[in-house]
């Protein structure tokens, strides 16, 4: 609830694990020049919050997590472009999203269509846009390809999977329960492996040789493997580290794997102005309105419980995103 002049948030004042996610009650921000406030209505959970929670990525402390997210304009900053009292906004790469209340630059939002309800417009942004850059421009990979997918029933994973379909590619997918692999058969992928059953030798047998490009969100649990399993001259894209941080790569391993390709790229140079930002945003809201991509909001928490949506989010037991509600 709405505390007169202050609103609720989480705060972290030292690095550690989901615990150190605690509530607090903060001043209401204001909006500067090019600026709005926004009365949160759901907040997306990634796993780079858990990076910044962790200090694996460094942020001054004491800092609001959180990056994305849905809402309604509440008041407007002068040199606010067009945006007005109650329009539906949807942000990511906003810092402190962790609130009921957040400000952020109007070149950051971008206006929720009808039909598109809060949860999923709080998830769409980061992990669409993230699907979006991957599949486009992070490798070599045509119609006809065979491609890997590590945490196919994942936020990211599923998106993968249906832009991974729709560009022609032949699609092999990993996950930890059968039941996961279904969502992932149903998404359309070719094959799917359980992380037991996910050997190079058994991607490799599927893949007539090796697959073309491995997108992996996992990072130390699954890159050996990942690597082994790619063609000569193929693409691993490395986008995540939810089992870990990957040890040093010695460069050699990429030579004698068939003189690979290793990358290790971030959003935020894909994003980098607004316009290309506001293309592939367009894009991928385009996809979910037609239904062309389906978004699965797989857990649902109170902001008060947002370390045990870390906690399940780390456990990979979810599905989809994870989205807070402000209200409670």
């Amino acid at each position: 609830m709405r505390i007169l002049g202050g609103m609720r948030a989480i705060q972290i004042t030292e690095h550690g694990g989901p615990d150190v996610l605690t509530p607090v009650e903060m001043p209401l921000p204001e909006p500067g020049p090019g600026e709005v406030l926004i009365r949160t209505s759901s907040v997306g959970v990634n796993f780079i919050d858990t990076y910044y929670r962790e200090g694996i990525y460094a942020r001054d402390l004491p800092f609001v997590p959180g990056s994305e997210g849905s809402g309604i304009v509440e008041a407007v900053g002068v040199d606010s472009s067009d945006l007005v009292a109650g329009d539906r906004v949807a942000w990511c790469q906003v810092p402190g999203s962790y609130a009921q209340y957040v400000v952020a630059p109007t070149t950051s939002l971008v206006a929720v269509p009808e039909g598109v309800d809060d949860d999923v417009a709080a998830s769409m942004l980061l992990q669409g846009l993230t699907a979006h850059y991957l599949i486009t421009d992070t490798h070599r990979a045509a119609a006809g390809d065979w491609v890997l997918i590590t945490a196919g029933a994942g936020g990211v994973g599923q998106l993968l999977i249906q832009l991974a379909v729709s560009r022609e590619f032949r699609v092999i997918a990993t996950t930890s329960t059968e039941a996961k692999a279904e969502l992932c058969r149903a998404l359309g992928a070719d094959h799917v492996l359980l992380y037991t059953e996910a050997t190079p030798d058994r991607v490799r047998e599927l893949s007539d040789g090796g697959v073309s490009v491995v997108f992996d969100g996992v990072g130390r649990d699954t890159f050996d493997n990942s690597l082994a399993s790619l063609a000569r001259r193929g693409s691993m894209v490395l986008f995540g580290a939810a089992s870990g941080p990957v040890p040093p790569v010695d460069p050699q391993r990429l030579n004698s794997a068939g003189s690979v390709f290793l990358t290790r790229p971030t959003l935020a140079d894909f994003i980098a102005s607004t316009e290309e930002y506001r293309e592939r945003a367009s894009e991928v809201l385009e996809g979910i309105v037609d239904g062309s991509l389906r978004l699965s909001v797989g857990a649902r928490f109170g902001l008060t419980e947002a370390a045990e949506a870390h906690r399940a989010l780390q456990s990979r037991l979810t599905t989809g995103s994870i989205v807070l509600d402000p209200a409670r």
